[in-house]
């Protein structure tokens, strides 16, 4: 280990090249992430709007963040929902998950589905972000996508695995 913060560690390992000779690797490794697509009973999906410091520009994008050391995918979800847009639900479905920047970050990505929301408080920001809550029919948060308004790889991603499992239930 080179460098560590409460997010995420930097890494240095000694390895075995595949030619054989040895080598050192640098990498960033954190306890994986959480990206909750929240699907209102209306068919309208629960976005955030946060401020990305290294883009120095809004972003939108569905709730989530990083999973906390010894917390489980579904239970840092259920924080992240809760925090990011001020709904909870007991109804979190995982669809899959990926790895957002293979070979320079070790980031693991879960991704849920939620429904059967329930508006419970008023999203909290922390001092890195400042969250609005936005709600957009699916044809509206498509459009924004082919605007470039959803720019965000982990947002893209997610909602290539989650489209046709949404599609089927909703009608746009």
């Amino acid at each position: 280990m080179v460098n560590k913060n409460p997010w995420w560690e930097y890494k240095r390992d000694k390895i075995i090249r595949p030619d054989g000779s040895s080598g050192e690797y640098f990498y960033t490794e954190t306890p994986g992430n959480v990206i909750i697509i929240p699907l209102l009973d209306d068919g309208r999906l629960v976005l955030v709007r946060q401020y990305r410091y290294l883009n120095e520009k809004n972003s939108l994008e569905f709730p989530g963040g990083g999973i906390s050391k010894d917390e489980s995918p579904i239970v840092a979800a259920k924080r992240e929902l809760l925090e990011e847009s001020g709904y909870q639900t007991e109804n979190l479905i995982k669809i899959g998950m990926f790895e957002p920047c293979v070979g320079v970050v070790k980031d693991l990505s879960h991704i849920f589905i939620a429904n059967e929301l329930t508006m419970v408080q008023e999203p909290k920001s922390d001092e890195f972000e400042k969250t609005e809550v936005i709600l957009r029919r699916v044809d509206e948060f498509e459009n924004m996508i082919k605007n470039g308004e959803i720019w965000n790889g982990q947002i893209l991603a997610a909602w290539a695995m989650a489209r046709d499992l949404l599609l089927k239930n909703i009608s746009i």
